[in-house]
Protein backbone atom coordinates (compact mmCIF):
# COMPACT_ATOMS: atom_id res chain seq x y z
CA UNK A 1 0.00 0.00 0.00
CA UNK A 2 1.00 3.49 -0.44
CA UNK A 3 2.66 5.50 2.61
CA UNK A 4 1.63 8.60 3.56
CA UNK A 5 4.18 10.39 6.36
CA UNK A 6 1.30 11.79 8.88
CA UNK A 7 3.45 13.97 11.27
CA UNK A 8 1.48 14.21 14.56
CA UNK A 9 -0.54 11.22 14.38
CA UNK A 10 0.13 10.51 17.63
CA UNK A 11 -2.22 13.27 18.54
CA UNK A 12 -6.12 14.17 18.38
CA UNK A 13 -6.51 14.67 14.61
CA UNK A 14 -3.78 13.43 13.33
CA UNK A 15 -4.92 9.83 14.90
CA UNK A 16 -7.91 10.09 13.38
CA UNK A 17 -6.74 10.95 10.14
CA UNK A 18 -4.76 8.10 10.49
CA UNK A 19 -7.75 5.77 10.65
CA UNK A 20 -8.98 7.47 8.12
CA UNK A 21 -5.91 6.90 5.38
CA UNK A 22 -5.95 3.52 6.77
CA UNK A 23 -9.66 2.76 5.68
CA UNK A 24 -9.10 4.51 2.16
CA UNK A 25 -6.17 2.01 1.11
CA UNK A 26 -2.87 3.87 2.55
CA UNK A 27 -0.38 2.79 5.04
CA UNK A 28 -0.10 6.28 7.29
CA UNK A 29 3.43 6.56 8.68
CA UNK A 30 3.30 8.61 12.21
CA UNK A 31 5.91 11.02 12.91
CA UNK A 32 5.50 12.45 16.16
CA UNK A 33 7.63 13.21 19.56
CA UNK A 34 4.86 12.06 21.64
CA UNK A 35 5.15 15.58 23.38
CA UNK A 36 1.30 16.18 23.60
CA UNK A 37 0.81 13.01 21.63
CA UNK A 38 -0.05 9.36 22.91
CA UNK A 39 1.57 6.37 21.76
CA UNK A 40 -1.63 4.22 21.96
CA UNK A 41 -3.21 6.05 19.76
CA UNK A 42 -1.04 5.16 16.79
CA UNK A 43 -2.87 2.04 15.46
CA UNK A 44 -3.35 2.28 11.95
CA UNK A 45 0.33 2.03 11.09
CA UNK A 46 3.90 2.41 12.19
CA UNK A 47 5.05 4.88 14.68
CA UNK A 48 8.81 6.78 14.27
CA UNK A 49 9.94 9.10 16.74
CA UNK A 50 11.13 12.51 16.10
CA UNK A 51 11.36 15.83 16.44
CA UNK A 52 10.33 18.02 13.51
CA UNK A 53 13.32 20.11 14.01
CA UNK A 54 15.96 17.08 13.50
CA UNK A 55 16.21 17.15 10.00
CA UNK A 56 18.79 14.05 10.31
CA UNK A 57 15.82 11.94 11.93
CA UNK A 58 13.29 13.05 8.93
CA UNK A 59 15.47 12.18 5.93
CA UNK A 60 15.85 9.10 7.79
CA UNK A 61 12.36 8.11 7.98
CA UNK A 62 11.90 9.29 4.35
CA UNK A 63 14.25 7.50 3.02
CA UNK A 64 12.98 4.61 4.52
CA UNK A 65 9.07 4.79 3.80
CA UNK A 66 9.70 6.67 0.76
CA UNK A 67 6.11 8.11 1.47
CA UNK A 68 4.01 9.51 -1.30
CA UNK A 69 2.40 12.73 0.56
CA UNK A 70 2.88 13.94 3.43
CA UNK A 71 -0.02 15.27 5.82
CA UNK A 72 1.36 17.60 8.21
CA UNK A 73 -0.31 17.90 11.81
CA UNK A 74 1.75 18.36 14.32
CA UNK A 75 2.24 21.74 15.95
CA UNK A 76 1.61 23.85 19.22
CA UNK A 77 -2.20 24.90 19.08
CA UNK A 78 -3.30 26.77 22.52
CA UNK A 79 -4.63 30.30 21.62
CA UNK A 80 -3.70 31.80 25.07
CA UNK A 81 -0.68 30.31 25.25
CA UNK A 82 0.69 31.58 21.88
CA UNK A 83 -0.20 35.02 23.51
CA UNK A 84 1.63 34.51 26.50
CA UNK A 85 5.05 32.95 24.69
CA UNK A 86 5.08 33.95 20.84
CA UNK A 87 8.67 32.32 20.44
CA UNK A 88 7.85 29.36 21.25
CA UNK A 89 5.11 29.07 18.52
CA UNK A 90 7.22 30.75 15.97
CA UNK A 91 10.13 28.24 16.34
CA UNK A 92 8.16 25.22 17.26
CA UNK A 93 5.37 25.82 13.90
CA UNK A 94 7.50 27.93 11.93
CA UNK A 95 10.94 26.37 11.78
CA UNK A 96 10.17 23.07 12.09
CA UNK A 97 7.68 23.16 9.42
CA UNK A 98 10.41 24.58 7.35
CA UNK A 99 12.74 22.20 8.56
CA UNK A 100 9.95 19.30 7.28
CA UNK A 101 9.27 21.12 4.15
CA UNK A 102 12.48 21.00 2.92
CA UNK A 103 13.28 17.59 4.04
CA UNK A 104 10.18 16.62 1.64
CA UNK A 105 11.24 18.60 -1.07
CA UNK A 106 14.68 16.86 -0.61
CA UNK A 107 13.00 13.95 -0.76
CA UNK A 108 11.65 13.86 -3.75
CA UNK A 109 7.90 14.33 -2.42
CA UNK A 110 5.50 16.65 -4.44
CA UNK A 111 1.89 16.21 -2.45
CA UNK A 112 1.61 18.32 0.81
CA UNK A 113 -1.22 18.30 3.20
CA UNK A 114 -1.59 21.09 5.30
CA UNK A 115 -3.67 21.28 8.69
CA UNK A 116 -3.79 25.50 9.14
CA UNK A 117 -6.93 27.08 10.77
CA UNK A 118 -9.80 29.87 11.02
CA UNK A 119 -7.39 32.17 13.08
CA UNK A 120 -5.60 33.12 10.40
CA UNK A 121 -8.44 35.57 9.41
CA UNK A 122 -8.50 37.14 12.88
CA UNK A 123 -11.25 38.45 14.77
CA UNK A 124 -13.57 40.03 11.19
CA UNK A 125 -16.72 39.84 12.86
CA UNK A 126 -20.01 40.12 10.78
CA UNK A 127 -17.97 38.91 8.09
CA UNK A 128 -19.00 35.84 5.74
CA UNK A 129 -14.85 33.76 5.71
CA UNK A 130 -14.37 31.70 3.00
CA UNK A 131 -10.92 31.08 1.17
CA UNK A 132 -10.11 34.67 -0.30
CA UNK A 133 -10.77 36.88 3.21
CA UNK A 134 -8.30 38.55 4.27
CA UNK A 135 -5.68 37.35 6.80
CA UNK A 136 -5.26 39.56 10.09
CA UNK A 137 -4.03 36.90 13.30
CA UNK A 138 -4.27 38.24 16.08
CA UNK A 139 -2.51 35.86 17.96
CA UNK A 140 0.95 33.67 17.28
CA UNK A 141 -0.96 30.49 16.53
CA UNK A 142 -2.88 32.21 13.83
CA UNK A 143 0.33 34.10 12.72
CA UNK A 144 2.53 30.85 12.80
CA UNK A 145 0.06 29.41 10.68
CA UNK A 146 -0.20 31.90 8.06
CA UNK A 147 2.91 32.35 7.96
CA UNK A 148 3.70 28.23 6.54
CA UNK A 149 1.01 28.65 4.19
CA UNK A 150 3.39 31.45 2.72
CA UNK A 151 6.07 29.08 3.31
CA UNK A 152 4.05 26.39 1.51
CA UNK A 153 3.12 29.18 -1.67
CA UNK A 154 6.97 30.00 -2.13
CA UNK A 155 8.16 26.31 -2.02
CA UNK A 156 5.66 25.09 -4.62
CA UNK A 157 7.12 28.05 -6.64
CA UNK A 158 10.26 27.43 -6.62
CA UNK A 159 10.53 23.65 -6.57
CA UNK A 160 7.10 22.55 -7.60
CA UNK A 161 5.63 20.85 -4.26
CA UNK A 162 2.29 20.78 -4.68
CA UNK A 163 -0.50 21.80 -1.29
CA UNK A 164 -3.52 21.34 -0.22
CA UNK A 165 -4.54 23.66 2.98
CA UNK A 166 -7.38 23.07 5.04
CA UNK A 167 -8.13 26.08 7.29
CA UNK A 168 -10.58 24.39 9.94
CA UNK A 169 -12.81 25.78 12.22
CA UNK A 170 -13.85 24.22 15.95
CA UNK A 171 -12.61 20.48 15.46
CA UNK A 172 -14.98 18.50 17.93
CA UNK A 173 -16.07 15.09 18.08
CA UNK A 174 -14.36 11.52 18.37
CA UNK A 175 -14.50 8.42 16.62
CA UNK A 176 -18.36 6.51 16.65
CA UNK A 177 -16.22 3.51 17.53
CA UNK A 178 -14.56 4.93 19.94
CA UNK A 179 -10.59 3.75 18.84
CA UNK A 180 -9.56 7.22 19.27
CA UNK A 181 -10.66 10.64 20.43
CA UNK A 182 -9.83 13.76 22.29
CA UNK A 183 -7.08 13.93 24.94
CA UNK A 184 -5.26 16.74 25.41
CA UNK A 185 -3.03 17.73 28.47
CA UNK A 186 -3.82 20.39 29.83
CA UNK A 187 -7.38 20.25 28.46
CA UNK A 188 -8.44 23.44 26.82
CA UNK A 189 -11.30 22.57 24.48
CA UNK A 190 -14.90 23.33 25.16
CA UNK A 191 -16.46 19.78 24.66
CA UNK A 192 -13.79 17.93 26.79
CA UNK A 193 -14.03 20.04 29.51
CA UNK A 194 -17.67 20.30 29.62
CA UNK A 195 -18.10 16.74 29.65
CA UNK A 196 -15.22 16.43 32.32
CA UNK A 197 -17.42 18.67 34.07
CA UNK A 198 -20.48 16.79 33.78
CA UNK A 199 -18.73 13.70 35.01
CA UNK A 200 -16.83 15.37 37.92
CA UNK A 201 -13.12 15.31 36.82
CA UNK A 202 -13.56 18.60 37.25
CA UNK A 203 -15.28 21.52 39.97
CA UNK A 204 -16.97 23.00 37.13
CA UNK A 205 -16.18 24.47 33.20
CA UNK A 206 -15.62 28.22 33.28
CA UNK A 207 -17.04 30.00 30.46
CA UNK A 208 -14.34 32.67 29.36
CA UNK A 209 -16.48 35.67 28.60
CA UNK A 210 -20.32 36.80 28.85
CA UNK A 211 -19.72 40.09 27.51
CA UNK A 212 -19.40 39.85 23.57
CA UNK A 213 -21.84 41.29 21.07
CA UNK A 214 -23.79 38.45 20.40
CA UNK A 215 -27.27 36.87 21.02
CA UNK A 216 -26.48 35.44 24.81
CA UNK A 217 -22.94 37.12 25.38
CA UNK A 218 -20.93 34.27 24.86
CA UNK A 219 -18.65 33.36 21.91
CA UNK A 220 -19.45 31.96 18.72
CA UNK A 221 -17.89 29.48 17.07
CA UNK A 222 -18.28 26.67 13.58
CA UNK A 223 -18.01 23.27 15.07
CA UNK A 224 -17.71 20.31 12.32
CA UNK A 225 -16.62 16.65 13.71
CA UNK A 226 -13.49 15.17 13.48
CA UNK A 227 -14.38 12.66 11.27
CA UNK A 228 -15.65 15.10 8.87
CA UNK A 229 -12.71 16.92 9.21
CA UNK A 230 -10.23 14.05 8.16
CA UNK A 231 -12.54 12.73 5.69
CA UNK A 232 -11.83 16.38 4.05
CA UNK A 233 -8.25 15.72 4.28
CA UNK A 234 -7.71 11.87 2.11
CA UNK A 235 -9.89 13.87 0.27
CA UNK A 236 -7.33 16.71 -0.43
CA UNK A 237 -4.53 14.00 -0.86
CA UNK A 238 -6.72 12.58 -3.53
CA UNK A 239 -7.29 16.19 -5.43
CA UNK A 240 -3.16 15.77 -5.61
CA UNK A 241 -3.08 12.44 -6.75
CA UNK A 242 -5.23 13.60 -9.73
CA UNK A 243 -2.76 16.30 -10.55
CA UNK A 244 -5.58 19.13 -9.68
CA UNK A 245 -3.07 21.57 -8.02
CA UNK A 246 -2.60 23.51 -4.89
CA UNK A 247 -5.67 24.96 -3.06
CA UNK A 248 -7.08 26.22 -0.12
CA UNK A 249 -10.19 24.88 1.54
CA UNK A 250 -11.92 26.32 5.02
CA UNK A 251 -13.67 23.33 6.50
CA UNK A 252 -16.43 24.68 8.53
CA UNK A 253 -20.62 24.13 7.56
CA UNK A 254 -21.57 27.70 8.40
CA UNK A 255 -23.42 27.34 11.56
CA UNK A 256 -21.70 28.98 14.37
CA UNK A 257 -23.48 27.78 17.95
CA UNK A 258 -22.21 29.79 21.36
CA UNK A 259 -20.36 28.53 24.25
CA UNK A 260 -24.14 28.57 25.67
CA UNK A 261 -25.80 26.66 23.13
CA UNK A 262 -23.04 24.16 23.64
CA UNK A 263 -23.60 23.28 26.98
CA UNK A 264 -27.47 23.35 27.10
CA UNK A 265 -27.15 20.69 24.21
CA UNK A 266 -24.85 18.95 25.84
CA UNK A 267 -28.22 18.29 28.10
CA UNK A 268 -30.22 16.57 26.04
CA UNK A 269 -27.27 14.08 25.29
CA UNK A 270 -25.93 13.30 28.42
CA UNK A 271 -29.42 13.79 30.69
CA UNK A 272 -27.00 15.88 33.00
CA UNK A 273 -26.44 19.73 34.17
CA UNK A 274 -23.16 21.22 33.51
CA UNK A 275 -21.62 23.11 36.50
CA UNK A 276 -20.15 26.25 35.21
CA UNK A 277 -18.60 29.46 36.44
CA UNK A 278 -18.11 32.53 34.23
CA UNK A 279 -14.95 34.10 33.80
CA UNK A 280 -13.37 37.19 32.17
CA UNK A 281 -12.21 37.14 28.16
CA UNK A 282 -8.80 35.43 27.14
CA UNK A 283 -6.86 37.40 25.01
CA UNK A 284 -6.87 36.51 21.86
CA UNK A 285 -10.24 35.29 21.99
CA UNK A 286 -12.61 36.01 18.29
CA UNK A 287 -16.05 37.12 19.08
CA UNK A 288 -17.46 34.84 16.06
CA UNK A 289 -15.92 32.57 13.96
CA UNK A 290 -18.10 30.73 11.32
CA UNK A 291 -17.03 29.79 7.19
CA UNK A 292 -19.63 31.34 5.09
CA UNK A 293 -17.32 28.65 2.07
CA UNK A 294 -19.08 26.08 0.47
CA UNK A 295 -15.54 25.45 -1.93
CA UNK A 296 -14.59 21.71 -0.30
CA UNK A 297 -18.38 20.96 -0.74
CA UNK A 298 -18.75 21.54 -4.31
CA UNK A 299 -15.01 20.81 -5.76
CA UNK A 300 -13.53 18.06 -3.38
CA UNK A 301 -17.61 16.64 -2.70
CA UNK A 302 -17.26 16.74 1.06
CA UNK A 303 -20.14 16.10 3.29
CA UNK A 304 -20.26 17.33 6.55
CA UNK A 305 -22.89 14.90 7.71
CA UNK A 306 -21.51 14.06 11.10
CA UNK A 307 -21.40 17.56 12.09
CA UNK A 308 -24.35 17.77 14.09
CA UNK A 309 -24.11 19.33 17.67
CA UNK A 310 -26.24 15.84 18.72
CA UNK A 311 -23.91 13.66 16.68
CA UNK A 312 -20.60 15.48 17.62
CA UNK A 313 -21.01 15.83 21.20
CA UNK A 314 -22.50 12.41 21.66
CA UNK A 315 -19.61 11.03 19.66
CA UNK A 316 -17.38 12.46 22.18
CA UNK A 317 -19.08 11.24 25.02
CA UNK A 318 -18.88 7.79 24.34
CA UNK A 319 -15.78 8.19 23.96
CA UNK A 320 -15.11 9.94 27.05
CA UNK A 321 -16.75 7.44 28.89
CA UNK A 322 -13.49 4.92 28.17
CA UNK A 323 -10.82 6.66 29.53
CA UNK A 324 -8.88 5.31 27.25
CA UNK A 325 -6.00 7.37 27.77
CA UNK A 326 -7.14 8.73 31.21
CA UNK A 327 -4.51 6.92 33.33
Amino acid sequence: MTNILVTGGAGYIGSHACKALKRAGYTPVTYDSLLTGWEDAVKFGPLEKGELSDRARLDEVFEKYKPAAVMHFAALSQVGESMRDPGMYWRANVLSSLTLIEATVAAGVKNFVFSSTCATYGDQDNVVLNESSAQYPINAYGGSKRAIEDILRDFGASSGLESVIFRYFNVAGADPEAEVGEFHQPETHLIPLMLDAIAGKRDALTIFGTDYETPDGTCIRDYVHVCDLVDAHVLGLKWLEEGKGSRIFNLGTGSGFSVREVIDHSRSVTNMDVPYNEGDRRPGDCTKLVSGSTRAVEELGWTPDRSTLQTMISDAWRWHQTGHYDK
